[in-house]
């Protein structure tokens, strides 16, 4: 006999898979201070662990990508819970840096799963606008969960929760939508129009690989100063956690809004617009202090908001013939080259602050001017990519009106 699917539970179940990411993502950020501190953590080796985050989210994404057809969402939603309880447990009783290292690569496996399993999941599940409408509202949750996470972890820093009884909050989802997906029925995989060794070779197209090139800048520029939020503003007199919910606030409202823009600027003009943005947004973050950092974030958040959709809605409308492969291949670039990024610029503030001491200042100060000269280093990301998408931009009206 077969189980009837209830497509609207399994939308909300994902939909708190993907907040257990979001989660993950904000109140990592939210700790990294006091972890630092109670374990004796440089900002190299924070670095390190946060890379793990970022690392184990394209391995799973990719290859349960690659075999979602085969195995289907189920099998692979057992997967990400069975990796984010282990990841999140385990992060709670380490007491040492080779098991936060192990532990946050769990949960970044799990991040990934979700991402692999629950986007095709939902388009078996509905058809036409509704699934359109589906899709925007889940992704949705993931800057949506980030503010949330944001101000839990700032209220319960302030009131002095210890990170572990943090850590313990990014569970709540976990838990919630492993009972939802329990004993549900779940679609059949939709058979792929391409086979992966197809997709492959359409992937060696220059333009792709171009494409993939802007995929880690844009990705860098989007997870990296969120990511260290909290050590590089720290000393800048506003809250860390205000201005990365604020950021993320924006980028949810932005993206569930984004048809019209998208339709008036077309996607590289948006991508385009997006490079200027950020690198506005970043150099006022690295020059701005007290209640302007909350101007400043409004123009950073402008600026990376369309950059992740609007990077697989390109590569989508351009080279279809990429197939699932080539999103979830281009996904797994962006979040790789956030992975290998983050020891980079905990290896910037460490040198920056050393540069900031030996000139004589100390203490806040100094944390103050290495937060500051780190944000100015990542100027170069978005710099490069207003170069790259004018390029793309011009090359574009050249052949229409060719």
């Amino acid at each position: 006999m077969n189980q009837t699917i209830n497509a609207n539970r399994l939308f909300w179940a994902s939909c708190f898979a993907l907040i257990s990411t979001a989660f993950s993502f904000s109140i990592r950020a939210g700790i990294l201070t006091q972890l630092g501190s109670e374990l004796n953590l440089d900002t190299v080796q924070l670095g390190t662990i946060s890379s793990m985050w970022f690392l184990g989210f394209p391995i799973s994404m990719i290859f349960f990508g690659i075999f979602y057809s085969k195995i289907g969402p189920k099998i692979i939603m057992q997967v990400a819970f069975l990796a984010h309880a282990i990841g999140i447990l385990t992060t709670i009783y380490a007491s040492s840096y080779n098991v936060l290292l192990i532990s946050t690569l769990f949960i970044g496996i799990g991040n990934g799963c979700t991402e692999a399993a629950c986007n095709p999941m939902i388009a078996d599940s509905y058809s036409g606008n509704e699934f359109h409408s589906k899709l925007n509202k889940f992704h949705m949750w993931f800057p949506g969960g980030i503010v949330l996470g944001s101000l839990i972890s700032k209220f319960m820093t302030e009131s002095a929760f210890h990170w572990q009884a943090q850590i313990w909050v990014i569970l709540i989802p976990t838990v919630i939508y492993a009972i939802l997906f329990w004993g549900q029925a779940f679609p059949q995989p939709k058979a792929n129009a391409s086979s992966p060794l197809t997709s492959f070779k359409a992937m060696l197209n220059p333009l792709y690989l171009f494409m993939a090139a802007c995929m880690a800048l844009t990705a860098i520029s989007e997870f990296g100063p969120q990511q260290w939020v909290g050590p590089i503003l720290a000393k800048a007199g506003a809250s860390p956690m205000l201005i990365l919910a604020l950021v993320t606030g924006l980028m949810a409202v932005g993206r569930y809004f984004a048809g019209p823009i998208v339709e008036k600027l077309n996607t590289v003009g948006v991508l385009l617009g997006s490079a200027v943005f950020g690198l506005i947004g970043i150099y006022m973050l690295s020059t701005m202090s007290g209640s302007m950092l909350y101007v400043a974030a409004i123009f950073y958040a402008l600026g990376i908001c369309y950059f992740w959709p609007n990077m697989l809605g390109y590569v989508g409308q351009h080279l279809p013939q990429t197939g699932a492969l080539g999103l979830s291949v281009m996904g797994g670039i962006g979040m790789f080259s956030s992975a290998m990024f983050q020891p980079v610029i905990g290896g910037w503030i460490k040198d920056n602050k050393g540069a900031a001491e030996a000139t004589g200042l100390a203490g806040d100060a100094a944390d103050l001017v290495a937060g500051q000269a780190t944000l100015s280093n990542m100027l170069i990301f978005p710099a490069i990519l207003i170069v790259a998408f004018a390029l793309l931009y011009f090359m574009g009206n050249k052949k229409q009106l060719a």
